[in-house]
């Protein structure tokens, strides 16, 4: 039901047509949504392509290279680049979220709120580092801020982890 309308035309009305002038006919359009404000916009230089891992090689990659390392919510793995490595400098991170955490709603939303966590911490990765993130089904559930600061626990132990490495 709307409350306020717009007659766009009536029986009587050139926008009418010819053939439905004799029906009582009114088209009525109902008004525009009112548009959302949303408050600040992310940076527009953030481009998540460049510093996500995209190729199955790149993900046994650093599976092959690295051990399994855990924290409360997930599970991670790392391997530091070589100079003669032509993917660039700049750290990638992959995300997996397979069938055991739930169904897709679930996983996409595990995904989105991840993706998030990472690209607001993404500058605490030394440059040249490859992460995989194995995200527990508990992210689900729990508060942004408490995921962002696990987030940026693993950064850091995987920065003091890289630095070693090299």
């Amino acid at each position: 039901m709307f409350l306020s309308a717009q007659v766009i035309a009536t029986k009587s009305s050139p926008l009418f047509p010819v053939h439905f002038r004799r029906m009582d006919l009114i088209i009525v359009r109902p008004p525009l949504p009112k548009v959302r404000k949303n408050g600040e916009m992310p940076e527009a230089g953030f481009d998540w392509r460049s510093a996500r891992l995209r190729k199955h090689a790149d993900y046994q990659r650093v599976y092959q290279e690295s051990r399994r390392y855990s924290s409360p919510s997930m599970s991670y793995f790392f391997r530091a680049r070589s100079s003669e490595d032509l993917t660039g400098a700049a750290p990638r991170v992959g995300l997996t979220a397979g069938r055991v955490l739930g169904g897709a709603v679930e996983r996409n939303r595990i995904r989105r709120r991840m993706r998030e966590a990472v690209r607001l911490h993404l500058g605490e990765l030394p440059p040249r580092v490859d992460v995989v993130l194995h995200p527990r089904k508990t992210v689900l559930e729990m508060e942004f801020a408490r995921l962002e600061r696990e987030v940026a626990r693993v950064f850091a132990s995987v920065a003091d982890g890289a630095e070693g490495k090299k």
